[in-house]
């Protein structure tokens, strides 16, 4: 009788070490599986044109990834909602800027890059006194008598222009006058860009609409083709044009 009570029991322990082995082994599976869907939608991001509107810690034109997955931790079905939302684009969850649709995706890669953006959910932080942080630098220049300041600067020496400026022109001078105008004094296809600034378009605006478009107005998105910093050039070539630091034509630079 014991020997008979032993080998069940034996039987039973064997049964239930496999059980767990498998258990523990599909676990194992699971989770493999679940890092290679990150990896793989990390670079399906990085190898579109995402990063030319988003960051993973902070705002360019759309939401930095981080504050996404912020909003929607933890909301049950969200996944095939924002599968959707970047398929179409549009606006209105983030802003009055329009994100580019993206048709030609797949639902399977656009799953695997929601998926990833949805893991950069950043850890809960203990709260830290703000750091002190110095004031942002300013250049001031003088144009007919009249100071005029800025955050960036537009010369390296009297007469020549920084590489960013000049970048800006070139940028600018091949392909934005075509609608824009030369020298960014504006046509009747687009508006004059200088003046734009005058009333009041801050930076943020003026790279949030070269990089989304006005599809609307039949201006193109520059996503994807530009990144931020080459807009950012092209805004500082326009914002000098607007006080009269840069005069019309080729600026005296590279």
């Amino acid at each position: 009788m014991k020997g008979l009570r032993l080998h069940t029991l034996t039987r039973l322990a064997v049964v239930a070490g496999l059980a767990f082995g498998l258990t523990w082994t599909g676990l194992l599976a699971h989770r493999a599986a679940g890092a290679d869907s990150t990896a793989r939608g990390e670079a399906l991001v990085k190898s579109s044109d995402c990063l030319s509107c988003h960051a993973i810690d902070h705002k360019v034109v759309g939401p930095a990834f981080q504050s996404v997955a912020q909003r929607y931790a933890g909301q049950p079905g969200i996944v095939p909602k924002l599968v959707e939302k970047v398929r179409k684009g549009g606006s209105g969850n983030w802003g009055s800027v329009a994100m580019t649709p993206h048709p030609n995706l797949s639902t399977a890669d656009l799953t695997a890059m929601v998926e990833w953006v949805l893991s950069l959910r950043p850890a809960a932080a203990a709260k830290k006194a703000p750091a002190a942080t110095a004031p942002p630098r300013t250049y001031t220049y003088t144009v007919n008598g009249r100071r005029i300041t800025l955050d960036f600067p537009v010369f390296t020496t009297d007469h020549h222009v920084t590489p960013a400026i000049f970048n800006g022109w070139e940028r600018f001078d091949s392909y934005c006058y075509r609608c824009h105008g030369e020298d960014a004094i504006g046509v009747e296809l687009a508006p004059d860009l200088r003046e734009s600034l005058r009333r009041g378009m801050t930076r943020e605006q003026f790279i949030s609409t070269a990089m989304a478009g006005r599809p609307g107005k039949g201006m193109p998105s520059w996503a994807g083709f530009f990144s931020p910093t080459e807009i950012l050039e092209v805004y500082e070539y326009v914002k000098a044009r607007s006080v009269g630091l840069v005069a019309p034509g080729r600026p005296g630079g590279e």
